[in-house]
């Protein structure tokens, strides 16, 4: 959707960074010890930031254009009603932003890779994923999900104000059938795409630091889909609740307070328990479980 496809490209690229976390800090490693004022063009040379951009210019905005063209009205959340109505400026616009953020977030999460903030660094692309869950679930107006399960205009200009449980889902189910669900199925082999490079990246960063007991496929998969699924939706509809419940102003700072500490904070958060499954610190190869008694 072109509300929410800026905030998504922003986290895929961030997530490509930090996938790519013990490559970037060797090659920043690297560079300060062979020159005192390396080449700035060199950055370009990085392989992982080259595939960020492949993936966001031939993948992620071809079919963005793609959802564009087909249903112009569910791509920009129920607001224009053909591609008349769409100016050619929009379009183009859309089209950049899908790569330009991508590589937005790859650079800032390098930034923060490279000054030792890799924890900061993957909180860039919850933030990214976060936002975008937001828009979805809440919108504009509260009623983001009802334009997101809405095939077309028509269908969401029928949705009730205020729906029961038991009605939204029987439009969610109807919304499975649509030819929109049915695009967007076919396009998840996309987000395959996705997890299939971060994995080999998790990996090939891995084998660079001789760690041996890396963590299993299965492992890495269910903590990269439960922290954009699990922990990036549940925050984003705990925020429209509390926005819904107590208004724009309270129900952000609530919100945000929550999210903190159940999220962010490492003392209490989640995400930092994902961000220690990755193997994405500097613990040793090897010990990442050990208590620091152990090992002296």
């Amino acid at each position: 959707m072109v509300q929410v496809d800026v905030f998504w490209s922003y986290a895929i690229g961030a997530g490509f960074a930090v996938a790519a976390t013990r490559q970037i800090a060797r090659a920043g490693r690297n560079n300060s010890a062979s020159s005192p004022a390396p080449n700035r063009w060199v950055r370009f040379s990085s392989p992982h930031r080259a595939v960020t951009l492949l993936y966001c210019a031939v993948l992620f905005a071809a079919s963005g254009i793609y959802l564009l063209w087909a249903f112009p009205d569910w791509e920009t959340m129920q607001v224009a009603t053909d591609h008349e109505s769409i100016p050619a400026w929009l379009v183009t616009l859309f089209a950049i932003t899908n790569v330009t953020q991508g590589l937005l977030g790859y650079w800032v999460a390098e930034r923060l890779i490279l000054a030792g903030h890799r924890y900061a660094a993957l909180l860039q692309a919850g933030l990214g994923y976060f936002a975008m869950f937001f828009v979805l679930v809440h919108g504009w107006d509260g009623r983001g999900y009802q334009r997101f399960f809405s095939a077309d205009q028509e269908t969401f200009k029928t949705w009730p104000a205020d729906p029961s449980f038991g009605e939204a889902l029987d439009r969610i189910g109807r919304w499975l059938t649509s030819p929109v669900a049915f695009t967007l199925a076919a396009m998840s082999v996309i987000v395959i795409v996705l997890l299939w490079v971060m994995l080999d990246s998790l990996r090939e960063g891995y084998r660079d630091a001789g760690i041996h007991r890396e963590p299993s496929t299965a492992l890495l998969l269910v903590t990269l889909l439960g922290m954009v699924f699990g922990v990036c939706v549940l925050s984003a509809i705990v925020a429209s609740v509390l926005v819904h419940l107590l208004g724009w102003f309270m129900g952000v700072l609530v919100a945000a307070a929550a999210i903190w500490v159940a999220v962010v904070w490492p003392r209490t958060g989640v995400a930092y328990r994902l961000f220690r499954l990755l193997r994405l610190d500097d613990t040793p190869a090897d010990e990442p479980s050990r208590p620091v008694a152990a090992r002296a």
